[in-house]
């Protein structure tokens, strides 16, 4: 993975919040680009040809951010169907940066799968939100500002989903015996040493 920063954040800082993330799945030579935003409080994009995420960051944002999700559990009624709110509280710029690249790497994933890509928006933001939740303690809210329970927003097995995506596991190779006859019932005898195998 190569990192480039041109945002006021630091480069060592982002680079270990993302690095992690990215071991053990099939992320080869992908590029990750952190910049300032045009004009949206954030944006981001997966290149899959260029092998590039591009997380694009507000100059002007103000935090703690409130970021509206799409992890909640669609609902429905015999006329149509919709997702009740669900906002997760990010602390500062990194932690956007770390939600927005998550969600962009959960999109280049499902390609490395050989997955559809259409439609998964809901999946990238609850493999984002997990790792906000776990390792930030970042809180999830609904409209009113209450917490959100687990249960309603955390309920597909994202992994399974992309196991295509990661790495094989390379063993060490074990090296070749030769063959060789089977073992005497009594050691060769070959100028006074006895030895255990024969001599070929």
């Amino acid at each position: 993975m190569r990192l480039t920063n041109s945002t006021s954040l630091s480069t060592g800082r982002l680079n270990a919040m993302i690095l992690p993330h990215m071991q053990g799945w099939k992320c080869d030579r992908l590029i990750v680009r952190v910049r300032w935003s045009r004009g949206a409080e954030f944006s981001g994009t997966c290149n899959y040809t260029r092998r590039v995420i591009t997380v694009n960051l507000g100059r002007h944002n103000r935090y703690p951010y409130v970021m509206d999700t799409q992890t909640a559990r669609p609902r429905s009624n015999r006329t149509h169907w919709w997702r009740p709110s669900c906002h997760i509280v990010l602390a500062d710029a990194y932690q956007l940066a770390l939600f927005v690249f998550l969600h962009e790497l959960y999109h280049w994933l499902i390609r490395q799968a050989r997955r559809n890509t259409r439609q998964k928006e809901g999946r990238c933001d609850r493999f984002a939100a997990r790792v906000l939740v776990n390792e930030y303690g970042c809180p999830m809210l609904d409209a009113k500002g209450r917490p959100v329970p687990r249960a309603e927003w955390d309920f597909q097995d994202l992994y399974s989903f992309i196991e295509g995506a990661r790495r094989k596991r390379t063993s060490a190779r074990r090296p070749r015996l030769a063959a060789t006859a089977p073992e005497p019932r009594h050691p060769v005898d070959i100028g006074g040493q006895g030895l255990l195998f024969p001599i070929h």
